[in-house]
């Protein structure tokens, strides 16, 4: 359905292009229940579990059907081609060895590629169906949700301080903040540094998912309202400026999700260094 067409609003009816805010807010809207800091978007949870439903089966189906008389497929073929690159990326990036690192990486390498290409579905196909069974708000993009997009990049700010901790040991986590970043000699300054230390340090800490998060959100809400405004078009401008849009965005959904799992190993590999390390790095 084009946003020339009849469109749901919540109840009323009426032709997008006639009220193009109220088009744009519409689809913008996510299906929730609650209220305030209670409230669950049940869009955004639907498609990234979807999503991560599929990623794991289609990848054990391939995983299972590796065998060393057999020629690789297609799909298989392009799934060693990410995975050894994402596997090269830890290698240049993360100091030291863990072997959670490279799963990690290439799960949130593939989820977040796969909920970003959920941007390039014509924006009123899946609304549209949606609304042929009562379901008048869907927002089919999860990570243009910033609950999602800050969920992934806490739970990756946990696994840093968790790690922080086990490598520096929780004395030496606790140093990070007192002199870090500004040091001196001294007892006298030290202490009166220490305030400004640990303002400054925790605020570098915090920053990291915060930037995270915000980055990929407002990357992914940027391209979607891009869509959103070419569907307010008329159909032949549309086509004209819908292909173009789309093909650009495909490298923007692959480098949001090369960012996101670039800065995870990073601030991870950061993480992993002793305290002595940490301090020389800085």
């Amino acid at each position: 359905m084009s946003a020339e067409n009849v469109v749901s609003h919540g109840g009323g009816t009426g032709a997008a292009t006639d009220n193009p805010v109220q088009y744009i807010q519409h689809h913008l809207q996510n299906l929730s229940v609650g209220e305030g800091f209670w409230t669950i978007n049940i869009d955004t949870l639907f498609f990234a579990v979807l999503l991560a439903l599929l990623l794991m089966f289609v990848t054990k189906r391939v995983g299972d059907n590796i065998r060393d008389d057999n020629a690789p497929t297609g799909l298989q073929n392009l799934l060693e081609i990410v995975l050894e690159f994402v596997e090269q990326q830890v290698k240049d990036t993360f100091a030291g060895y863990n072997p959670l690192i490279g799963p990690l990486a290439l799960t949130l390498f593939m989820w977040i590629f796969l909920m970003n290409a959920m941007d390039l579905f014509q924006v009123d196909l899946l609304p549209l169906m949606a609304s042929w069974v009562g379901i008048h708000y869907l927002k089919v993009v999860p990570t243009t949700d910033l609950s999602a997009t800050f969920g992934l990049s806490f739970s990756v700010f946990a696994l840093i301080v968790y790690y922080n901790i086990k490598i520096k040991g929780p004395i030496g986590y606790v140093k990070m903040f007192l002199f870090h970043p500004f040091e001196s000699h001294g007892i006298i300054p030290k202490l009166l540094l220490m305030p400004v230390n640990i303002i400054m340090t925790a605020i570098e800490e915090i920053a990291k998912p915060v930037s995270m998060g915000l980055r990929l959100f407002g990357n992914m809400f940027a391209g979607e309202l891009i869509f959103l405004l070419i569907a307010l078009l008329p159909w032949w401008i549309q086509w004209t400026l819908g292909g173009p849009w789309a093909i650009f965005h495909i490298l923007v959904i692959s480098l949001q999700a090369f960012i996101f799992m670039l800065l995870t190993i990073v601030y991870l590999s950061i993480a992993h260094q002793t305290h002595e390390a940490h301090e020389e790095h800085h």
